[in-house]
């Protein structure tokens, strides 16, 4: 008898089931009903951000019981960020962030704290935790599925860490060289960084930020950050906004889109006005235009910079009445208390309205919720169970070879033969921190002794490749050792080898200490490469650095060049693997390779950067850099049947397939990235010359063809117009693969 009930049993249960999911409170909903509960000053502690070093103890690690008690009791704090001096290990992380938590349930309403990290390529503070390639090294992959990879490692580590806030990614347009925040950025062009920066968004969150493989992203910093005129970080932005629109503004709509959980803003100022008091940025902008509803961060210090700094609010409290009413929902303050008080004072003062506090509150309580930190707040054994799995390696491996970018490669240097006899020279070849970069387990990056203990230098790997007996070296450990710059002993060690590989670029640095004057290369690292060219033995020249600098006037004379940028945990692996054969470059650059200081033109440019008058001689191609965008060799050669379009008209919104066959006619397998490229005839404003429209990454075999499909849509070929909307005007377009092009219509 029970059996013919059993089917009826099973839909009554689904059907609770159904309805009390759909009545379920959402996490909105119940972050409002704790808002009723709340007094301003518990409002207010919500939207105070601290740093560790406010309730640490006398060791990093430890905490200091009483100003703890201050923080997260008397002051309500409802964030806290950073660490002191360096990462912690797995078990420091778990006690801090338990001691916190224990703190938070001795308040009324037992709310608790969310800490935020700066995760930028990988889990920075972590010890032993796996660091990818910066992302101007992502960028080189042209591989979002790897990105993708990356992040949700990046992921799985912090949450392990008991962290649920990444501050990441940053998606700043790398289009100021000079800028100290380079390599943070996913490079120069707009495709590139809104695709990566969308799929990495995806990869931090779709997880559910419930669930221990996920944490909540943070895109920065909103807005134009990246376009400093002098390239030093925090200094004034001059940006039209037709600019900004068209190069700085797509890369957060389109994390808007893909689910972005909060923002950073920009430190500096566009045109004078500071963005952490640009209502029109904060609110018309990014809430109206773009409908971002998560909690908007400032970045360290920067409310009260506007008085202290930028001299836009007269006294402190008005800059913080300023910040929060231009849309400011939590303020990074980070050293004190200041921004409680001052906060307090303006609502008493009616200098903020309290629905300006019930809306931050409101987004900061709902994040909370949808991490699970009022059901959970501590760490948690399935996430710690994620933290430094073997496959990790695997994974850093495979991007930092993605990375590698094959700029030169003269008389068929490369790949070195398993015999040959090098000098290893140069003050990267023995540097851990200048294969790492910034936010490397400190800060800047450049404390080595913080690295895992088996993190291995150029000189190492190249050993493990070549044999100990055929490989010498004139350098020391230590970027900065005096001895990575003896001319004289180079001269005399390259007598009895066949080959030199000299390692130049630039140690880590992050922020304003990284600012510079100048792109060129250091004296003393160009006296290094004109002495090894001096002894007539082919050079390879191996570039770590986060930024393009100047090798205009030493690349004649190297046989060789490789960009590995900052590539992380695997970084010398990779180059030696490349350097060797052992795996076929395949990295392109995401950036125009500068030539010198009047030729930082970008791949993008308009046909006006030409110059086209003729006196005295005076012709220019507009854009001649030292390598362009997009390059990057291989050992084995590819080639490109024609373009196929389905149609030679695009019409309204429908689409429009570009076809071609790729085929590797080297003798060698590898990954090939084919680019696809736009450029308008004519436009009611100065068309770009050329403009990337999409990218697939194939892996062929030697001989191997495969058919390549790109479908383009109005939206791909849109731009900016003189009135600041963003349309898609009739008229001729040419679609540029490679050698090949073909031009279609839109009407």
């Amino acid at each position: 008898m029970m059996k013919k009930y059993l089917p009826l049993l099973l839909i009554f249960l689904l059907s609770v089931r159904t309805f009390s999911q759909s009545t379920a409170a959402t996490p909105r909903q119940k972050a409002i009903a704790l808002l009723s509960k709340m007094s301003l000053d518990e409002k207010i502690g919500q939207m105070t951000q601290v740093t560790l070093g406010v309730v640490s103890g006398p060791t990093d690690g430890t905490l200091d019981p009483a100003t703890l008690t201050k923080a997260i009791v008397q002051y309500k704090v409802g964030s806290i960020l950073n660490v002191t001096n360096h990462a912690l290990t797995l078990d420091q992380w778990h006690d801090v962030i338990t001691k916190i938590q224990d703190e938070a349930k001795k308040t009324p309403l037992r709310i608790p704290v969310i800490y935020g990290l700066d995760g930028i390529h990988g889990q920075t503070y972590t010890l032993d935790a796996t660091l990818f390639p910066q992302n101007i090294g992502m960028a080189a992959t042209r591989n979002p599925e790897l990105a993708a990879a990356v992040t949700k490692v990046a992921a799985m580590e912090l949450r392990a860490s008991g962290i649920r806030w990444n501050f990441a990614p940053v998606l700043d347009c790398g289009r100021q060289p000079l800028w100290s925040r380079f390599p943070e950025t996913y490079g120069e062009d707009v495709y590139i960084g809104k695709t990566m920066g969308a799929t990495v968004i995806r990869a931090y969150e779709e997880d559910g930020l419930r669930n221990a493989t996920a944490v909540a992203s943070c895109m920065k910093h909103y807005l134009g950050y990246s376009d400093s005129r002098t390239g030093k970080d925090r200094t004034p932005i001059y940006l039209p906004e037709i600019e900004m629109r068209e190069y700085y503004l797509p890369q957060f709509r389109a994390a808007v889109q893909a689910g972005a959980s909060t923002i950073m803003i920009n430190s500096s100022e566009i045109n004078g006005t500071p963005v952490h008091a640009s209502k029109y940025l904060l609110t018309d902008v990014l809430r109206k235009e773009l409908g971002f509803e998560g909690v908007i961060v400032t970045d360290w210090e920067d409310i009260v910079r506007l008085h202290t700094r930028h001299n836009v609010a007269p006294t402190p409290r008005a800059a913080v009445a300023m910040a929060i009413n231009a849309g400011i929902d939590m303020s990074m303050v980070p050293y004190d208390f200041s921004f409680f008080e001052l906060l307090k004072e303006a609502v008493q003062k009616g200098e903020v309205p309290m629905s300006r506090i019930d809306d931050a509150v409101t987004r900061i309580l709902t994040l909370k919720y949808k991490l699970g930190l009022f059901d959970q707040p501590y760490p948690e054994a399935a996430a710690t169970a994620n933290f430094g799995r073997s496959e990790y390696q695997t994974i850093a491996l495979q991007a930092a070879r993605e990375a590698m970018t094959l700029l030169q490669n003269r008389d068929g240097i490369l790949p070195l033969a398993k015999n040959t006899r090098i000098l290893v020279a140069g003050p990267s070849a023995q540097s851990i921190s200048a294969l790492n970069g910034c936010w490397s387990y400190t800060w800047q990056g450049k404390e080595e002794q913080w690295y895992p203990k088996d993190s291995k230098t150029i000189l190492q790997t190249l050993q493990d490749k070549l044999g100990k007996t055929n490989v010498i070296t004139t350098t020391a450990p230590g970027f900065d050792s005096p001895a990575n710059y003896d001319t004289t002993a180079l001269k005399t060690a390259a007598a009895g080898v066949d080959a030199i590989v000299l390692c130049l670029g630039e140690n880590a640095y992050a922020e304003s200490p990284g600012n510079i004057t100048d792109l060129a290369l250091p004296d003393e690292q160009l006296a290094l490469a004109r002495t090894a060219a001096a002894t007539g033995k082919p050079v390879i020249l191996v570039l770590t650095e986060g930024r393009p600098r100047f090798i205009t006037s030493i690349a004649p004379q190297m046989k060789g060049i490789l960009m590995a940028y900052w590539s992380g945990r695997k970084t010398a692996e990779a180059i030696a693997d490349v350097l060797t054969g052992d795996y076929n470059p395949d990295g392109i650059l995401p950036f125009s390779y500068p030539r010198s200081m009047g030729e930082m033109v970008l791949y993008d440019r308009k046909p006006t950067e030409d110059v086209r008058e003729t006196f005295n001689n005076n012709v220019g191609k507009g854009y001649d850099p030292l390598f362009p965008f997009g390059w990057g060799l291989s050992y084995t050669t590819f080639e490109y049947g024609p373009l196929q379009l389905s149609s030679p008209k695009l019409q309204g919104k429908g689409l429009l397939t570009i076809s071609l066959t790729v085929k590797n006619t080297g003798s060698r397998d590898g990954k090939h990235t084919v680019e696809l490229y736009t450029h308008e005839h004519y436009a009611s404003i100065t068309p770009n010359m050329r403009r990337l429209r999409a990218f697939k990454k194939l892996f062929l075999k030697a001989g191997e063809s495969k058919t390549v499909s790109f479908t383009l849509s109005r939206d791909d070929l849109a731009f900016v117009n003189a009135q600041l909307k963003t349309v898609t005007e009739p008229g001729d377009f040419d679609v540029i693969i490679g050698d090949r092009m073909a031009t279609f219509s839109y009407l």
